[in-house]
């Protein structure tokens, strides 16, 4: 569970920004709000690249109209440095981040919210660049940071400890980050209850690490529970990607666990609902078929 800086979002219609040109001018803040608001919108809604290259051309007006230091402006640079790396260039993102982060440390000090997110993505894509140790480094020393400022429960605190445990487990200390993430669980059930996207989102990833760390019978056991939640919070024909996901490691871990057959059965089961409800080119479909084909090797054919 990665933080995002979400930007700030307006009553407009983010789809009718050429209008806004038209009666405001192209550099009025209105303007330029919804312009960064349909660039958010363009990759969210599966175009990375477009929303970079948005952004980027946002980002040269931005800077001449309200100048480097501008919080809009920094916002902008956040959000480009998050869709470059969505694109597909995690070294490009965490260098923009790196610079970024010096520029907030300079206009907002260490411990404002938006220095804080800015470190969140830092050691995020940083990680995803290929250093794993440095993330959980960088998020060990953003925790710190977090209890001081936020105190233990609060959401970002929690977050990144969610964080610290993945990236820890990442670097090649999956116990680690399985104990890491038990002892989050605990405070995430009394302060979001059972039912809470995050807690779930925790469990998942516990059950993710003790198979990792060597229980893949556990780690199948657990996701089985966590479906069955799952499908009662949030219904089976929800859109949340997260029961795809948790279907997908229920079955991984099954295989895993010496249940080829069965691993073969969910995926079959799932790739049907996958095919209907989101059609044969979307990814978690594309893996699904992969994923069927590795156990169905594994049973022999």
């Amino acid at each position: 569970l990665l933080s995002r800086h979400h930007t700030r979002q307006t009553t407009q219609n983010h789809t009718k920004w050429r209008p806004a040109v038209a009666v405001l001018g192209p550099d009025h803040p209105d303007t330029l709000t919804t312009r960064n608001d349909l660039a958010w919108w363009q990759g969210e809604a599966g175009d990375p690249a477009g929303a970079a290259a948005a952004f980027e051309a946002l980002l040269a007006d931005r800077l001449r109209v309200l100048g480097p230091d501008h919080p809009d402006t920094l916002t902008t640079r956040n959000d480009l440095g998050r869709w470059e790396g969505e694109a597909g260039d995690p070294a490009g993102a965490a260098a923009a981040f790196e610079a970024l982060l010096a520029d907030r440390l300079r206009v907002l000090g260490p411990d404002h919210p938006d220095t804080h997110i800015t470190r969140t993505n830092l050691a995020r894509w940083r990680g995803d660049a290929g250093d794993s140790a440095g993330a959980a480094a960088a998020f060990e020393a953003l925790l710190a940071d977090s209890l001081r400022v936020l105190g233990p429960d609060h959401p970002h605190t929690l977050t990144t400890r969610n964080n610290l445990a993945y990236w820890r487990g990442e670097a090649g200390d999956p116990s680690g980050a399985a104990a890491a993430t038990e002892a989050l669980l605990a405070d995430r059930l009394r302060v979001l209850g059972p039912d809470h996207p995050h807690t779930l989102t925790t469990r998942a990833n516990l059950a993710r690490w003790q198979g990792e760390a060597g229980d893949p019978a556990g780690a199948a056991a657990a996701f089985k529970a966590i479906l069955a939640d799952q499908l009662r919070v949030l219904g089976s024909d929800h859109p949340h990607s997260h029961i795809f996901i948790t279907r997908v490691n229920l079955a991984r871990w099954q295989g895993e666990a010496g249940d080829s057959a069965g691993a073969v059965a969910a995926f079959e089961a799932l790739l049907a609902d996958q095919l209907r409800t989101l059609g044969p080119d979307h990814p978690y479909t594309l893996v699904t078929r992969n994923s069927l084909a590795y156990w169905s090797r594994h049973t022999g054919h």
